[in-house]
């Protein structure tokens, strides 16, 4: 029989068991999937995070994040962060909040990086690119400067976009949604509904197509774009590729162009929320073709390119995060660069993922939406990591 300290101490036990932190039971039991071509297992780094948004890798192995509300956190040893300091004020309005942020090429260095975020001028709302320095401590910023700012702010709370891609100059490129104005995407003296390019200081980089100001913005890349909420360039090639989101279908992977249209609101491959046909069709003089698009959308939070040792049978595909059907996909492509097959990974079993990228080890990371979001890390199960 046994004897009430016995059973005393089971209770306990019990209790502390249902009490713990979901995080802490995840982080022990690594889950374990199988693919096409490889065996993987995902582990959690981190949970109970506030609507994480992005992630990047710290030169010591840390991880930094964004959270929607306007935090910026880091993880380090299982362990998250208070809120980093003396970041801007940003505004939780519908989609937007803190975004992006990017490492700069030399950060190991110059500890700086760039943030994207919806702001506040009023009762009007839109998107800005600052810059700042994070401290050794990695517990604040300093030197922080607004770069960019849209032109036309507006009181809706859609379509913001904006992640942030650098090149090998050290310049970026961003999107702007048409922020649920969609000819807005047609006007070139709008921001919106575009992929913009800066310089590491705010200016004009050279090779921009509108660069004199007298056929568009001098800042605009390309236009024609609804809600391009992923971009990465690919280090092997230099290629700049977009995903963004369509309507009731059409989400697209795009290749953008200096100069070049790509087609919302005039052509597209999905409709309208109502069922309503949008625009003229699926092709037109004068406008781009997507590389791959879905029908029905999958709500395409971001995209990378792999390149690692970890799965050296993923080499050069495409990672697209989505939202609506909660998995990530991974996309072949040819010689060419053209995609010729999809596989749907982890379809359901972590939530809506919001970010995905490559880390130097070659293992991937997902960042996992909503009030309690998590950090994942993707590694290969069929041997040590």
């Amino acid at each position: 029989m046994k004897t009430t300290l016995e059973c005393l101490l089971k209770s306990a036990a019990l209790a502390a068991i249902l009490l713990s932190p979901p995080s802490l039971a995840l982080a022990q039991q690594p889950t374990l999937f199988s693919t096409e071509k490889a065996s993987v297992q995902v582990d959690t780094i981190a949970s109970g995070l506030d609507n994480p948004w992005s992630v990047e890798v710290l030169p010591d192995g840390a991880y930094i994040i964004t959270e929607l509300g306007g935090t910026l956190r880091v993880i380090q040893d299982g362990k998250t962060s208070g809120p980093i300091s003396d970041v801007p004020k940003v505004a939780r309005h519908g989609q937007g909040g803190l975004l992006d942020v990017a490492l700069a090429p030399a950060f190991e260095t110059n500890r700086m990086l760039f943030l994207s975020m919806a702001i506040a001028d009023g009762k009007a709302y839109g998107t800005v690119i600052v810059r700042g320095v994070l401290s050794k401590d990695g517990k604040s910023l300093a030197e922080v400067k607004e770069l960019f700012r849209m032109n036309r702010f507006t009181g809706k709370g859609q379509h913001f976009g904006s992640r942030i891609a650098i090149a090998a100059d050290g310049s970026l490129f961003f999107g702007i949604g048409d922020r649920g104005e969609r000819d807005r995407a047609q006007d070139m003296r709008d921001h919106a509904g575009a992929i913009l390019h800066i310089t590491p200081d705010g200016g004009i980089p050279a090779d921009n197509p509108h660069g004199d100001g007298k056929t568009g913005l001098p800042e605009i890349w390309s236009k024609g774009h609804r809600n391009p909420q992923g971009i990465v360039i690919d280090p092997k090639n230099g290629q700049l590729l977009t995903v963004e989101h369509g309507a009731r279908g059409g989400d697209e992977i795009n290749t953008p162009q200096p100069g070049r249209n790509y087609g919302w609101p005039v052509i597209t491959y999905g409709k309208d929320y109502s069922g309503v046909e949008i625009g003229v069709g699926q092709a037109a003089e004068g406008y781009e073709q997507p590389l791959y698009y879905w029908d029905p959308s999958i709500a395409p939070g971001a995209i990378d390119v792999y390149h690692g040792t970890m799965f050296p049978e993923w080499e050069g595909d495409l990672l697209v995060t989505a939202l609506k059907y909660q998995l990530l996909a991974r996309l072949e492509r040819d010689e060419t660069g053209a995609v010729v097959s999809e596989e749907r990974l982890f379809e359901g079993e972590f939530g809506r993922i919001r970010d995905v990228k490559v880390a130097p080890d070659g293992s991937i990371l997902m960042l996992t939406d909503g009030d309690d979001g998590a950090l994942l890390r993707i590694s290969r199960a069929d041997r040590k990591s």
